[in-house]
């Protein structure tokens, strides 16, 4: 068996000036500037939604944007967004360790391939039950769902589709009851900002 380059206990004992995600036991250096605009607003506005779900539905669940998580040993992550419903099992303070219930990845040029391949892959492995991949640039979503250990396309949104049979409402498989309107996710966009 060949032996990580890499793991949790190396990251959590190097007093780092780079900032680095661990795929696979693999270091991938992070961008050092900072997303831009539109990306920050699209995780700002679900932050907003599920926070506001959680908080009026008294929910025990936390919402957590660009957190270092700890899926296992091989895999650390900092996601857009997180959500954690069961806050038994998952530890959080400074980081999430343990596995999120849901997790956002918007694409950037730098960490696109990531987020399409081995970070997708990993969340699956490590049990993540839904995964959305937001494409800021043609203002969709990818939702995948964990469905006997697979993920499982369930669709793909869009938010000024003037096809009919494209989904707008994102029906959340974490929450019994929440949908979420993938043209409010890029509300800015059409107002005139984006």
């Amino acid at each position: 068996m060949e032996e990580l380059a890499y793991n949790y206990a190396d990251y959590a004992e190097e007093d780092l000036e780079e900032d680095y995600e661990l795929i696979g036991g693999e270091k991938f250096i992070m961008a050092a500037a900072a997303p831009f605009v539109n990306h920050i607003t699209v995780i700002s506005r679900l932050v907003i939604i599920f926070g506001n779900y959680i908080d009026k539905n008294n929910i025990n669940a936390i919402v957590v944007a660009d957190a270092d998580v700890y899926l296992s040993e091989k895999d650390h992550f900092r996601p857009d967004l997180s959500v954690v419903c069961d806050l038994n099992s998952v530890k959080t303070g400074k980081k999430v360790y343990g596995v999120p219930d849901l997790v956002v990845e918007v694409l950037s040029e730098s960490t696109m391939k990531n987020d399409l391949g081995k970070k997708k892959d990993a969340y699956e492995k490590n049990g993540v039950k839904e995964y959305w991949i937001i494409d800021q640039w043609s203002k969709r979503i990818e939702v995948y769902h964990l469905i006997d250990g697979k993920y499982k396309l369930d669709d793909v949104y869009k938010a000024d589709s003037e096809v009919e049979n494209v989904s707008k409402q994102i029906k959340v498989s974490i929450f019994n009851d929440l949908l979420v309107d993938v043209q409010s996710v890029f509300k800015w966009w059409f107002s005139g900002n984006g």
